[in-house]
């Protein structure tokens, strides 16, 4: 792709991302969601690749869709209520169609579907943008929006988010696609907490962005997209390649790694408001995602390919690793002792 048209994309991604996040009226934060979602798909399909197109005409059909809705409902809202103000979001009908229109623009699931498949479609650095930068607009609004959503609504999609992202993801053997359904998985653990305690949702998406674009940088710089070549790319970066394992299993969650601040302060809080059996029921729904992080991370470090093939292991390569991985990567897996610091201010 052309530099200079790269640059206006991306431009208008951060002018869109901007627009959404400073706004207080529904028509400029519909405006900013319109730019994000036309900025983006130059980046999905500058492959000119049958299935990077398909991703892109299915992303666009989405996004335009959940724009519709959102708009639908902030009209609704203004006719019933005088208001344009996305904090005096207060009608009903309008705070459910709103969930459904931010459900779609996230991928929380019962609109989860479009999600694997664009990302499967995508480049491994728009994969990224995708999984993290495309999203902080919608969770912006529903932070904004939080005092007026329905929790009972907001709990069981995110239940059935958890549920979905671990059980798909259990057979894949692309890693894109795992990292979508881990996405969904995430989403979950992001709107069932939305309501009670917003902050902490921004948390999870903060520490969930870190972790991802460690682990999204990682397999561009191994150019690895599905297991079978993950598992010889321990031999180009072996120490890039441990870095990934522990990554990977602090994205599950696992107690001395980062991924399980947001989990464990998430936890805490639905005791803390006496929604006790849907921590439980999340958390165990956690170990399906588990399930499949452990096998990334076998196949990253663990494995060896088989020796019945004529298949050459790939050797060193003489690029250096980029200093930006190694940083994300060691904050991935290191920020979990700051937890006493962010504890008071939640």
């Amino acid at each position: 792709m052309n530099p200079q048209a790269k640059l206006i994309f991306i431009s208008s991604l951060l002018l869109g991302t901007t627009i959404v996040i400073s706004s207080n009226h529904w028509i400029t934060a519909w405006a900013g969601l319109e730019i994000n979602t036309l900025a983006i798909l130059p980046l999905i399909s500058k492959s000119h690749h049958p299935r990077a197109i398909e991703a892109a005409t299915k992303y666009f059909l989405t996004q335009a869709t959940a724009s519709a809705l959102l708009l639908f409902s902030s009209m609704t809202n203004a006719w019933h209520t005088g208001q344009w103000d996305i904090t005096q979001m207060t009608h009903p009908t309008s705070c459910l169609i709103l969930t459904s229109a931010l459900a779609m623009k996230l991928g929380l699931v019962p609109f989860h579907f479009w999600f694997p498949e664009v990302l499967q479609g995508s480049p491994l650095i728009t994969g990224l943008l995708l999984s993290t930068a495309m999203k902080l607009p919608p969770i912006t609004l529903l932070y904004m929006t939080a005092q007026s959503l329905n929790p009972t609504v907001l709990t069981g999609m995110a239940i059935l988010s958890a549920a979905l992202g671990g059980w798909m993801g259990l057979n894949q053997t692309q890693v894109r696609k795992i990292l979508a359904f881990s996405s969904i998985s995430h989403l979950g653990w992001m709107a069932i907490i939305l309501v009670y305690n917003p902050k902490l949702t921004l948390l999870n998406f903060y520490l969930y962005t870190l972790m991802t674009a460690a682990i999204f940088l990682t397999l561009n710089s191994t150019n690895t997209t599905k297991l079978s070549t993950l598992m010889t790319s321990w031999t180009k970066a072996p120490a890039l390649s441990a870095m990934l394992m522990l990554t990977l299993l602090s994205l599950a969650g696992l107690p001395p790694l980062t991924g399980f601040l947001p989990k464990w302060l998430i936890i805490q809080e639905l005791t803390k408001q006496e929604m006790t059996p849907a921590a439980t029921i999340i958390a165990l729904l956690s170990l399906l995602g588990l399930f499949f992080y452990l096998r990334l991370a076998y196949c990253a470090t663990i494995t060896l390919p088989p020796h019945s093939t004529n298949h050459m292991k790939q050797w060193h390569t003489n690029k250096p690793i980029p200093s930006f991985i190694a940083i994300l990567t060691v904050l991935s897996t290191t920020l979990l002792p700051l937890s006493p610091m962010i504890s008071p201010t939640i």
